[in-house]
């Protein structure tokens, strides 16, 4: 987050934090309610949609004491978190963690893994079963040193058919073994064959797959990247100077498994891609109406996301493209949605694969502190929130794709097209190169069953499913005194 927008969010947080009741009452919340007096206070704040909830009101509560007595019918935190939000087919990403160290680690790509990393989906003529199906491994994993790849299916762990209800308790143990499966031509069956699997704490590179392939007169460019990380965002910068140094004229950008993350490393990325339009807006932020209404009125720069040409001191590689080919599927979610629409007012995009999540809404971790950010957190617990606090548009004003971002070019996945990745014959890289080269004989058209899809590996606690800014104003007291 700039400073600018920093110190006017500063500002701003002196005339509005907790201006209901802790302005006309000096009572505090007792101990026990201590994480619920928290949410209940960074829900007021920062919630995008706290003027449709009628509990989060500025003037809902005149006391602490009359607050405190509606926080006590809440004895489980997570029950006031999700009586807090509007309804959640609005509301379809916020999330509430009770240790933040894990959460903070999830959204820098470092989780308890076991590296394979996969997709969800319904079994044929089921509502209820589920078989997951595996998209790539992971490096350094313990998935890594097993006889499992991309493409291989399971049905079951530990014995244990997954299903809608126990998919969750099933892939969210530390130690379990695999049920592998094969598709029939009809439905998913067992093959007898098992791979047990263990969780280590793994940190995941984004950046899958780099490389530069030339076909005719052009130098494709083909990076896959999996996760908007910022501590990745050198390597990031580091792999467009591979790119530069070999002289692409053309990229190809994966982000058909990537869930999100940062907002300023999609900012960064699309600086990347382009480099001509340093200085200009490339998205916007939209607040809740008391915060937006502040900075429209005292500081409107403060809710753009400009095109950089550094990070940090560090010049960024910057490809000045004018064209760019994304391929997509149902797994591509808020930052990787953030690059496509923020790109599109400046350069074409030309979209390949599935239509995207949809989710043009953004969150940040609200701590138990008296700012809300990191310094002098409750030494308590480790509650923390991660609540949608703003949406995002482009630079001509455009958000609404709640419904998914639609491809030029449709062409889904399915099991028995997966291909090898970073191949030329894999489908949708295939059918990216055959547009930018003009030879149909490389674009491939997907055949075999299409599954309906569930849920992902990144999205199953939504941890890594995300847009986010990087951190909420510090200081605050201080700015007070």
């Amino acid at each position: 987050m700039k400073k600018t927008f920093k110190l006017t969010l500063l500002l701003f947080l002196a005339i509005f934090t907790f201006q209901s009741c802790q302005d006309n009452d000096d009572v505090a919340a007792p101990v026990d309610l201590d994480i619920q007096d928290f949410i209940w206070k960074g829900l007021n704040q920062y919630y995008l949609w706290q003027a449709d909830v009628p509990n989060l009101a500025d003037d809902r509560f005149a006391t602490q004491t009359e607050l405190n007595a509606f926080l006590k019918g809440y004895p489980v935190p997570e029950d006031l978190f999700d009586a807090l939000r509007v309804n959640s087919s609005i509301d379809r990403f916020s999330w509430i963690v009770d240790d933040y160290l894990e959460l903070e680690g999830a959204l820098q790509g470092t989780t308890k893994n076991d590296g394979v990393d996969f997709g969800l989906s319904y079994k044929p003529g089921s509502t209820t079963e589920i078989f997951g199906y595996v998209r790539y491994i992971i490096s350094d994993s313990d998935a890594a040193t097993k006889d499992i790849k991309r493409g291989d299916l399971f049905t079951a762990v530990n014995g244990t058919q997954l299903t809608i209800s126990n998919y969750q308790s099933l892939l969210g143990a530390e130690n379990y073994t695999l049920n592998m499966a094969d598709y029939n031509g009809t439905t998913i069956v067992s093959n007898g064959k098992t791979v047990a699997l263990t969780k280590t704490v793994l940190s995941e590179n984004p950046i899958l797959i780099n490389k530069m392939i030339e076909s005719g007169s052009h130098k494709i460019g083909y990076l896959m990247y999996n996760g908007f990380y910022a501590n990745y965002d050198n390597q990031l910068n580091e792999a467009f100077g591979s790119l530069k140094a070999q002289g692409i004229t053309d990229l190809v950008l994966d982000l058909r498994y990537n869930g999100g993350g940062s907002v300023l490393t999609a900012t960064r990325l699309a600086s990347m891609i382009t480099g001509q339009f340093t200085g200009e807006v490339f998205a916007k932020q939209q607040w809740n109406a008391k915060i937006n209404a502040y900075f429209e009125s005292e500081s409107p720069e403060s809710l753009k996301n400009n095109f950089t040409d550094k990070i940090g001191t560090t010049p960024i590689n910057s490809l000045n493209l004018t064209k760019i080919y994304i391929l997509t599927t149902k797994s591509s979610a808020s930052a990787s949605e953030l690059v496509i629409n923020g790109l599109k007012p400046h350069i074409n995009v030309v979209q390949i694969g599935d239509v995207t999540t949809g989710k043009n809404v953004g969150s940040v971790t609200l701590y138990d502190s008296p700012t809300f950010g990191t310094e002098n957190r409750n030494p308590k617990h480790r509650y923390a929130m991660q609540p949608i606090v703003l949406k995002i548009v482009n630079s001509d004003g455009f958000g609404d794709y709640y419904n998914g971002l639609q491809p030029d070019y449709e062409l889904k996945e399915t099991l028995s097209t997966l291909g090898v990745l970073g191949n030329t014959s894999e489908p949708l890289l295939s059918t990216a190169i055959g547009k930018i080269t003009g030879t149909g004989k490389m674009l491939k058209q997907s055949t075999g069953k299409d599954f309906d899809y569930f849920k992902d590996a990144k999205s199953i606690k939504g941890i890594q499913n995300q847009m986010y800014i990087e951190k909420a104003p510090e200081g605050l007291l201080k700015a007070l005194k």
